[in-house]
């Protein structure tokens, strides 16, 4: 029986890749053990243990990022960080450790290191994190969501996804989905949507209290299917066609329903309309360090998706691209065909073959 240890967290960036390997290993081992290592802040903390896996604690230490007095006490604090993550693995028999970066991985790939344990990192953004910046310089396997992600000794794995999103068959459930929504499952579906808090750039552009880009979807023959946020106050119309939703929580139903969306680029969302192979124009947050427009690059360059800056996505642009997209067949076949050469369903399968590979070299 295999041990292994699942270090990351903090955000769902690194919390949901993480759970996706970890039941992909449970999976193919009932018997393995799967251990999970967080932090008390981050997500991890109440997402693990409802997916019924047991989360072992390391203490959440920041890199510091100016000379000040967090700085100065900060080697002492990632080296009790380091040791309490030994006695983890020595407790506990730990085989391999996979990272995927956030707080708990820094000092997992330091740790593991000085208990001679192979590691694996996986980083699900573009532009890596200086968490698996390290990791990867010591790491038996590296796996990247990405290609052009600048980390030592990467492969291009893919990302980890959700099983609802793996297994989504969106032909034979469009007519669930679209029932669920309220419209019409032969006719043409655009998904807006922006994240669990919504876009307040894309909200604009398409709501009723803002440029009200709606009516020209809807003008062109297309529906719209519009995920604003649950703080956003953008009202609903009540016009038939136009579903308005604050939050949904089974987003494979709307990816089932979808046949284009506009959005953000965060790396799982980015790596889920590709894997479904939906044509998509996206909208990158400009907070951050462009991480976003990195994600979505791979796609545009593949002629899978459109770019829009957020600066520049406005009412008009919507008009001026987007609803002209809408009614080009010819164009949005060639987008979904070519999703395919950038989207990929089996992430978790291609970092366990890393853990494999890592797991050889240890033992």
């Amino acid at each position: 029986m295999t041990t292994y240890l699942l270090a990351g967290g903090g955000t769902a960036g690194h919390v949901n890749p993480l759970l996706a390997v970890a039941d992909a290993l449970r999976a193919r081992e009932p018997d393995a053990e799967v251990l999970v290592l967080g932090t008390r802040e981050g997500l991890e903390a109440r997402l693990v243990p409802q997916r019924g896996y047991e989360l072992l604690f390391v203490d959440k230490v920041p890199f510091p990022r100016r000379p000040d007095r967090a700085a100065a006490v900060f080697p002492q604090r990632f080296g009790r960080a380091v040791a309490q993550v030994r006695r983890h693995l020595r407790d506990r028999s730990v085989e391999v450790v996979v990272g995927f970066g956030g707080y708990a991985a820094a000092p997992a790939y330091v740790a593991a290191r000085r208990e001679r344990i192979p590691t694996v990192v996986h980083e699900a953004n573009a532009r890596p994190g200086l968490a698996n910046v390290l990791g990867a310089r010591r790491a038996a396997a590296v796996g990247v969501a990405f290609a052009g992600t600048r980390l030592r000794g990467a492969r291009v794995v893919g990302m980890p996804l959700r099983r609802e999103i793996v297994d989504l068959d969106a032909a034979a459930r469009r007519g669930e989905a679209a029932e669920a929504f309220g419209l019409d499952p032969s006719r043409p579906v655009l998904l807006v949507f922006g994240g669990s808090l919504g876009a307040q750039r894309l909200n604009e552009a398409f709501g009723e209290d803002g440029g009200a880009a709606w009516r020209d979807v809807l003008a062109a023959g297309w529906q719209l299917l519009h995920v604003t946020g649950e703080r956003s106050t953008t009202p609903d119309p009540g016009v038939p066609g136009y579903a308005v939703r604050r939050y949904v929580d089974r987003m494979d139903l709307a990816f089932a329903v979808a046949d284009a969306v506009v959005s953000r680029a965060g790396a799982a969302t980015v790596s889920e309309i590709s894997a479904l192979g939906i044509p998509a124009v996206y909208v990158p947050y400009a907070v951050g360090n462009g991480e976003q427009a990195l994600n979505a690059a791979s796609a545009v360059a593949a002629g899978a998706a459109a770019l829009i800056l957020d600066a520049d996505f406005t009412a008009e642009r919507v008009r001026r691209e987007v609803v002209p997209l809408l009614a080009d067949p010819a164009r949005l076949d060639a987008m979904h065909r070519a999703a395919a050469t950038v989207g990929t369903r089996s992430g978790s399968e291609a970092v366990l073959t890393l853990i494999d590979e890592a797991l050889a070299l240890g033992r």
